[in-house]
């Protein structure tokens, strides 16, 4: 009998990580080991994301590079799962994309039976989107080879609706865990030598789960998470500003292993864009959001999205983004220019009237000032010494260490005697805008 390897690529967000996570938790109880060379693996796996044009692309070039596998192996097989699987599974299915399978985000259980149904060269798809399925009985397997840092979602699915995303046609609705499977799912990972961990959802805010007379919203279960240990660090992404409140805000502030770093997804701001985005908050709900936060966190950094071109987008409403950024000051920012995604009600709704050399020049503004303002924040980093979880060695360097301090900053320094997972005093003595560099000093 062939042995069976399994090799997953994974595009886009933190949130199909984890999904490949329980991915390969599921095929391997099912006697699927994972392989790192795609060229000996006979079943490959594409997790994929919709929520830009450019991702979606990526998919497609990837497709056609692994079709000449499977012209040396005729038993290899090849599936997309993911978000583009649930939004384009007929395209994808096409026979010239050589894609044997597709699988919707909330039918991994069925990946086992998929694949046997390709064995006789028939292909299958399974897009169900569900109401209650969590995964929280699944015990992931970790892919990230530090043993340092971790990823636990704790809820599926987005009921926000902005005109401009996908994910609530191709996650479905929002649904919370169980509170004690992620407690427990904490433990377990804390037990094994992991010191990170970063809770995941669409909208953590949201998180919200009911059972009988229990009810457990977000600030609680950060508090029972950030109880496991004082020596584990917790992070979470992503918060909307519309469900960021001063509970949570404060949650954060009494836990010092509660990281000082705070995703806030602004998006524009213009509260005409904002309205058009549904994104259901204004400019000044978003500024009285990053008061508290700077009142209660002073320490805290904050990170945010931008997106250049929205439908109807004028001058000024650009000018109103890059005035916002100068008031906030973001440490650190993914900006992107609109892309019309099929299916959202941005698409059915308005017209992408930004011509696509608006969208770059004015994309293009908000990087250079973004840049000037990431760079400062680390300038302003220099001569402090911060406490750094070691991760691994830097990619560019063999001879530093790489972690990132509570404030989410990537540090690479010197050090001796420290191995991942170790925490170190780290002196700041340089930067770059992306960057930190750094010298251990003594305890």
């Amino acid at each position: 009998m062939n042995e069976k390897k399994l090799y997953i690529e994974t595009y886009g967000c933190q949130m199909n990580f984890s999904d490949s996570e329980i991915v390969a938790s599921i095929l391997r109880d099912n006697d699927y080991s994972l392989t790192a060379d795609v060229k000996e693996a006979n079943l490959i796996l594409v997790n994929t994301c919709s929520i830009r044009e450019k991702a979606e692309e990526r998919v497609w070039k990837r497709l056609r590079e692994l079709r000449s596998l499977k012209k040396r192996n005729p038993q290899l097989k090849i599936g997309v799962i993911g978000c583009m699987a649930e939004r384009l599974h007929d395209k994808l299915l096409a026979p010239e994309h050589g894609v044997d399978l597709v699988a919707g985000p909330d039918a991994y259980r069925t990946l086992p039976y998929l694949v046997d149904q390709t064995a006789a060269g028939a292909q299958a798809a399974n897009i169900q989107l569900s109401l209650e399925e969590t995964y929280a009985d699944i015990e992931p397997v970790r892919l990230d080879p530090s043993g340092v840092t971790a990823f636990v979602s704790i809820m599926r699915g987005c009921d926000n609706f902005c005109a401009y995303c996908v994910v609530p046609f191709t996650r479905g609705r929002e649904r919370s865990r169980n509170p004690q499977t992620i407690v427990d799912e904490v433990k377990h990972l804390f037990e094994k030598g992991y010191r990170d961990v970063t809770l995941l959802g669409q909208n953590v805010n949201s998180y919200h789960f009911t059972e009988g007379n229990t009810s457990v919203g977000f600030p609680e279960l950060l508090a029972r998470v950030a109880s496991v240990d004082p020596r584990l660090r917790v992070r979470f992404t992503t918060s909307h500003p519309k469900d960021l409140s001063d509970s949570l805000i404060k949650v954060i502030a009494a836990h010092p292993n509660i990281c000082r770093s705070i995703h806030l997804a602004v998006q524009s701001g213009s509260n005409e864009v904002l309205r058009r985005m549904n994104r259901k908050y204004t400019r000044e709900w978003f500024l009285d959001r990053v008061r508290s936060i700077r009142q209660h966190i002073p320490d805290c950094t904050l990170s945010t999205d931008i997106i250049a071109g929205f439908c109807g987008e004028t001058e000024e409403d650009h000018q109103q983004t890059l005035s916002l950024m100068d008031e906030v000051r973001f440490d650190a920012a993914f900006m992107f220019r609109y892309s019309e995604r099929e299916g959202t009600i941005a698409a059915k709704k308005y017209k992408d009237d930004v011509p696509d050399e608006v969208k770059a020049r004015r994309l293009q503004e908000i990087i250079d000032l973004q840049h000037k303002h990431s760079l400062a924040s680390n300038r302003a980093d220099v001569g402090k010494i911060f406490e750094v979880l070691a991760e691994g060695f830097s990619k560019r360097s063999n001879g530093m260490l790489s972690g990132r301090n509570s404030q989410n900053k990537v540090i690479v320094f010197k050090a001796e005697n420290v191995k991942p997972g170790d925490y170190v005093n780290v002196r700041i003595t340089g930067c770059t805008a992306a960057t930190l560099i750094g010298e251990q000093v003594s305890q």
